[in-house]
């Protein structure tokens, strides 16, 4: 871990940093969706660095911190939302990508308001997940 980082946001890191691993951030505050999240990325990518935020606000400051490739980004969120919060980073970093996750397929106009690069609903398959993140990383961390 990197000096100056919370510890608390930092959760996994792949041991394949030489092969340019895909930087991802999970932003979702229930610890369950967060943690099949990062289960799927790292059997499905290579050497994926993964950082975890429970808010739109943690998910803002790791955006600035540690420049992701890749955020997951939920809707509802305490404190700021993921809409709002995905306004904001691609105001300042529209390199990074975002993907806007939710139950409830209507917010996916809000979220491409806000920037979203795509939006994928949560009650689809994991397969369309997986297709979704794939075409945003552009190829970084696949097997």
């Amino acid at each position: 871990m990197r000096a100056g980082r919370s510890p608390d946001l930092y959760l996994y890191r792949g041991t394949n940093e030489e092969t340019g691993s895909v930087r991802i951030v999970i932003a979702d505050d229930q610890k369950n969706t967060r943690k099949g999240l990062r289960a799927v990325l790292c059997a499905t990518l290579n050497g994926p660095e993964i950082w975890e935020a429970t808010t739109g606000l943690e998910a803002e400051r790791l955006a600035e911190e540690v420049q992701p490739n890749l955020i997951l980004m939920d809707v509802r969120m305490p404190g700021l939302d993921g809409i709002s919060a995905t306004k904001r980073i691609k105001s300042v970093h529209p390199e990074i990508k975002i993907l806007v996750l939710s139950l409830h397929a209507g917010s996916s106009t809000a979220a491409f308001a806000a920037g979203a690069d795509a939006f994928v609903s949560k009650g689809e398959s994991p397969e369309r997940l997986l297709a979704a993140i794939a075409a945003l990383a552009g190829g970084r961390g696949q097997p």
